[in-house]
């Protein structure tokens, strides 16, 4: 595996509870922060390939007649502000 560094500015309470958990969890600073960065890249592109796979062929514009029947409704009570 190769490695790059990057020089990293954190929020100091940021850097302080990251430092926290890794000591928590056994692991150096740079290591926990390389694993969060690591699992946050898996959740966005699990869900856009989620979402590209749920849209199929859609288009926005394929959305437009859901969006005008949409508007037909009265506003619930539920939903004022």
């Amino acid at each position: 595996m190769s490695k790059a560094s990057y020089p990293l500015k954190l929020p100091a309470s940021v850097k302080a509870a990251a430092a926290r958990l890794a000591k928590e969890d056994g692991v150096s600073l740079n290591q926990w922060i390389a694993v969060a960065i690591a699992q946050k890249i898996g959740v966005v592109e699990t869900a856009a390939d989620f979402l590209a796979r749920r849209a199929g062929s859609a288009t926005p514009a394929d959305l437009l007649p859901f969006l005008d029947a949409a508007g037909q409704e009265p506003v619930s009570a539920a939903d004022r502000l």
